[in-house]
């Protein structure tokens, strides 16, 4: 139905085969896209590199987002590498435990810009740098969460964080339209992936997500990387801007 066979796509936030930024490496990769994948750190690596070389990444770098050097050399590499870039996918969001624990009122200063610069600003830096690769256009996505939009209980403050996310999604979406560059926010329901685990009660989100959504089951993140896919696709070249549920309806109940 649709190939990406020849776009060059980074993919950042893999930590683990259960994550959902290796759901969509694997999507881009079966519909032929190329791929740079980055790593957190040296404890990250050996979890990760194997996995990008099952995939045949060309490029494997490693990207802290606080540091900005990193970000300078994972580009101009893909600049050496490439010359272009098609796809770039961010998947990446953390908030100190204590604050990630806390109630709204209770979060602390230094967890919300720290929440906010990871989980956001990370995003907004990334594009950016995307940009001035995609003389062509191409496409930016995001992974967002339901409780975004809604109060999900323990979600807490990082629902403020996704729903920023989502606002500088439709802004960078507006502002790069003209240039055929789409940017979209991806909305899986609760799964279990290593950066979930750290929300309180969440394997109590998990069975209520279940019994409630109408298809009664989780997306998987292969269900996250093939609608992924699809909007990196030249089929989706019109859509931009959008927060796109993949979550069995959950969203339309919760």
């Amino acid at each position: 139905m649709f190939s990406l066979s020849g776009k060059k796509a980074l993919v950042v936030g893999i930590a683990n085969e259960e994550s959902i930024a290796y759901g969509c490496a694997e999507s881009f990769r079966e519909q032929g896209a190329e791929l740079a994948v980055t790593y957190l750190n040296d404890r990250a690596e050996p979890y990760v590199r194997p996995l990008a070389e099952k995939l045949g990444a060309k490029i494997i770098l490693p990207l802290d987002v606080r540091e900005d050097g990193q970000f300078s050399q994972l580009f101009d590499r893909i600049r050496q590498e490439w010359g272009t870039l098609d796809i770039c996918l961010h998947s990446i969001a953390f908030c100190p435990k204590e604050d990630l624990h806390a109630r709204v009122v209770d979060c602390s200063r230094k967890g919300f810009t720290t929440a906010m610069d990871i989980s956001v600003n990370s995003f907004i830096r990334m594009v950016r740098r995307a940009e001035p690769m995609m003389p062509d256009g191409g496409t930016c996505l995001t992974v967002s969460f339901f409780g975004a939009a809604k109060v999900v209980e323990h979600y807490n403050i990082m629902g403020p964080v996704k729903a920023a996310l989502e606002s500088v999604t439709r802004y960078m979406a507006a502002e790069l339209g003209p240039k055929g560059i789409s940017v979209h926010a991806l909305s899986p329901g609760p799964l279990k992936t290593r950066a979930a685990s750290g929300i309180d009660h969440f394997d109590e989100l998990i069975n209520t997500a279940t019994e409630r959504a109408p298809m009664h089951q989780l997306a998987t993140i292969a269900d996250v990387g093939a609608y992924a896919a699809f909007l990196a696709s030249g089929e989706a070249s019109n859509v931009t801007g959008g927060v796109h549920y993949i979550d069995g309806g959950y969203h339309i109940v919760g």
